[in-house]
């Protein structure tokens, strides 16, 4: 079918019409388990009854203004956001390629600031991926995403994941600072070794550089803590927030400390729908449910429950499955198969999931599972095992 689209997708054929928690209904009326969550957007379900009601409570008031004037509904997100967590302040955006955007003019508008405007690169790592502007694929540097689009932005110095050593070799009179993600998503649910993200925030402080956080899906509760890198003890100077945070609707966020934000003054950055009443109300709908006492330990519980399960699945399927990692709700399952095959066979099991780097199928369903969407997704996912067995069977008889 032809659609004046811009084809940039390989989209299934599969259309939505409606959904109610951690279900996608089709027009026809069949219902998939969505363990997808629009790529870890949608944190609290499709059409959560809190949500819905402050998006139409805001929307029959007032969508948009400016940012030219004071919008009420983004000082109390602001002020929320800062309470829990490491920022003094906050920039808000549409999306997280927008937050990372801000960060990295952030980092480097600081040492600008201290008189040191030499310092504009920023370490990266090999897998990371931090969105789809120039500057982000740059900084991410998948050949994948730069294909085609010229010469790389200069800025970002890249070292391969988990190598400290050579990381801190990088670290030179130009650098800015360190961005990572706690968790690489698209490259596969790799996690960084607690230890390693403590040993980065000393070598930081030590260089006095700025540590900067992609926390664009680890956050807002998706490892069962508001940010991933509570895990570790640590704080960042900069952070980029977005996917969870409206809960399907698109906003994003830029945190910092009140020193590392010192060089943003009026005039060096901007944005027309960045943080408007009616994302402000939604965001702010979602931070009530997720700051909610409890709702965090459940996520961890849920989360830890869900991997123990996929793990004996793993055992149970080897031929399959390599191996399970990742934390809270964002879980990955590492293939021996093409990923893409076991995403297709959970399909046909009516259970969507998002394939990733390293030949991983993610697992990122919405924060408000409970016990039957596990057992559900467990059970398609050994019969979608069991049918990749049976088709590999039947194709080697074949030859």
């Amino acid at each position: 079918m032809i659609t004046p689209i811009l084809p940039t997708y390989g989209r299934a054929d599969l259309e939505f019409e409606s959904g109610e928690g951690a279900y996608l209904t089709t027009p026809t009326g069949e219902r998939y388990l969505d363990f997808g969550a629009g790529v870890a957007v949608v944190s609290l379900g499709h059409t959560h009854p809190h949500l819905v009601e402050v998006l139409t409570t805001q929307a029959a008031k007032l969508w948009h203004t400016s940012n030219l004037y004071r919008i009420p509904g983004q000082e109390r997100l602001a002020e929320r956001l800062v309470a829990n967590s490491f920022a003094d302040t906050v920039f808000f955006t549409n999306s997280g390629a927008e937050a990372i955007e801000c960060a990295i003019k952030m980092a480097r508008k600081f040492h600008s600031a201290n008189g040191a405007p030499e310092r504009d690169e920023l370490i990266t790592f090999e897998g990371a991926f931090h969105g789809r502007t120039l500057a982000t694929i740059s900084a991410g540097g998948q050949e994948k995403y730069l294909e085609g689009f010229g010469r790389r932005m200069p800025g970002f110095v890249q070292v391969p994941m988990g190598d400290l050593k050579t990381m801190k070799e990088a670290i030179g009179p130009t650098t800015a600072g360190v961005l990572l993600e706690p968790i690489e998503g698209e490259g596969g649910i790799r996690p960084w070794e607690l230890a390693a993200l403590k040993a980065i925030r000393e070598i930081c402080d030590e260089a006095g550089v700025l540590l900067v956080l992609d926390e664009v899906q680890t956050g807002v509760g998706r490892t069962g803590y508001f940010y991933a890198h509570e895990m570790a003890g640590i704080t960042p100077d900069i952070l980029a927030s977005a996917k969870g945070l409206g809960g399907g609707f698109p906003v994003g966020a830029c945190l910092a400390t009140e020193d590392a934000a010192k060089g943003m003054t009026a005039g060096t950055h901007g944005s027309t729908f960045g943080g408007n009443p009616l994302a402000a109300a939604v965001a702010n709908g979602v931070l009530d449910i997720v700051l909610e006492e409890g709702f965090l330990e459940r996520v961890r519980e849920k989360g830890l429950r869900l991997k123990q399960k996929l793990a004996m699945l793993a055992d149970e399927n080897s031929d399959i499955i390599e191996m399970v990692r990742g934390e809270g709700l964002m879980l990955g399952m590492k293939c021996k198969c093409p990923n893409t095959d076991l995403v297709a066979a959970l399909v046909d099991q009516h259970v969507l999931t998002v394939g990733a780097g390293d030949n991983v199928v993610r697992l990122l369903p919405p924060l408000i599972i409970d016990d039957t969407h596990i057992e559900q997704v467990v059970e398609a996912i050994s019969a979608a095992c069991a049918a990749l067995r049976a088709a590999n069977t039947t194709k080697e008889g074949a030859e």
